[in-house]
């Protein structure tokens, strides 16, 4: 199977003996990434999928401060679906389900979980720094599939560098993305309206842009009511 983004491991990141992957952005970003979801999801029960978790220490730093969630993480690469499992079993995280196998590029990723013990619906589904090391059509299934996986009021979180209205929010996010588009022409640093208009179509809304450190942002979706 196709390999559509960077494979942790291979950027000068520890590897443990038990399969464990190191991230340094892991260590430079975790709490970025946790603010916003624990402000939107503290208080709150049920179940949360991590989409693309990488070597899984973000979705069992998670687990740990949002501990009356239930947290499904998944990725593509096997590497990384072993490095989940291990950071699950180094911290004992009883609510932290095994990883889920799901390639992004496919639109009907999340119907294709039928009959796997996932629930029929998600309080959330998160994703972090995934779309721009991963042709558009990654992005597409992403949000197609979460948009199926959340009932309404569901929240969806995309991290990561963006543009706004096509412009770059910083110059180190425009050499980033030369950087990127030299190695893989179908990669790139995402427009925020493409990323809006691609969720509109699935039935999400836009209801907060959240600025995080180094030039990142975090999006955030809610999706309407099934009923609208």
């Amino acid at each position: 199977m196709v390999e559509y983004v960077v494979e942790f491991g291979k950027d000068g990141g520890r590897t443990e003996g038990d399969g464990r992957l190191d991230a340094p952005a892991f260590h430079r970003n975790h709490e970025a990434v946790r603010t916003p979801l624990q402000r939107f999801l503290a208080g709150k029960s049920g179940h949360v999928l991590e989409a693309g978790s990488g070597t899984g220490q973000h979705v069992v730093d998670l687990a740990r401060h949002l501990p009356d969630i239930i947290w499904w993480p998944s990725d593509l690469n096997e590497a990384h679906l072993k490095s989940i499992d291990a950071w699950r079993a180094h911290w004992r995280a009883a609510n932290v389900r095994p990883p889920l196998r799901i390639d992004l590029s496919d639109p009907d990723w999340y119907g294709k979980l039928s009959g796997t013990g996932v629930p029929k619906q998600f309080l959330a589904v998160f994703c972090v720094n995934v779309i721009h090391i991963a042709p558009w059509r990654v992005a597409e299934g992403l949000v197609a599939g979460a948009a199926r996986a959340l009932g309404g009021g569901g929240l969806f979180f995309l991290y990561g560098p963006f543009k706004r209205s096509g412009a770059h929010t910083a110059p180190s996010n425009a050499a980033f993305d030369t950087s990127l588009r030299e190695g893989n022409a179908e990669w790139g640093v995402r427009d925020v309206e493409a990323v809006e208009e691609l969720a509109a179509r699935g039935g999400l809304s836009l209801v907060e842009i959240a600025e995080m450190p180094a030039n990142n942002l975090t999006l955030v979706f809610r999706r309407m009511s099934q009923s609208a």
